[in-house]
């Protein structure tokens, strides 16, 4: 009769131990992969907000409001023929926007892949560059590079 109550808590302890010893290895892992909370300037939220709309709007081939978004130096730089064949990629688009950096206050540069050329008969095109998106006063972003 000893042995019958010894096999119920030596099962349970078994279990305990496989638990433990499944989730354990799990707990350090979790622990490493997560990153402490990034400290983000006040403009970082805007100025990711103004290069996803110029993204937008290359994606859909609006060349208009893609203008409204650049600054007076990035038109500058760039010739109406250029802006028009950047608007104009064929076929579905899409693109990736990586965790930007500040350059100095109200300048953050933004990684960028877009993505070109999905349509039938076409292969798929990745191009990676990055964006500049500057502060132009009262909370106003814009880009001063093109991708």
């Amino acid at each position: 009769m000893p042995e019958r109550h010894l096999k119920f808590p030596l099962r349970f302890a078994l279990r305990v131990a496989f638990l433990v010893l499944c989730v354990a290895p799990l707990l350090p892992a979790a622990a490493s992969t997560t990153r402490p909370a990034a400290i983000l300037e006040p403009g970082y939220v805007a100025a990711l907000g103004a290069a996803d709309h110029f993204l937008q709007a290359w994606q859909a081939g609006d060349v208009e409001n893609g203008l409204s978004l650049l600054t007076g130096h990035a038109k500058e730089k760039v010739t109406a023929d250029a802006l028009e064949e950047f608007f104009s990629a064929r076929g579905p688009l899409a693109y990736e926007i990586d965790h930007g950096k500040m350059l100095k206050r109200g300048r953050y540069e933004f990684p960028v892949v877009l993505v070109s050329g999905a349509a039938k008969n076409m292969r798929v095109r990745r191009r990676f560059s990055s964006i500049v998106v500057v502060n132009t006063g009262n909370n106003d972003w814009a880009l001063d590079k093109l991708p």
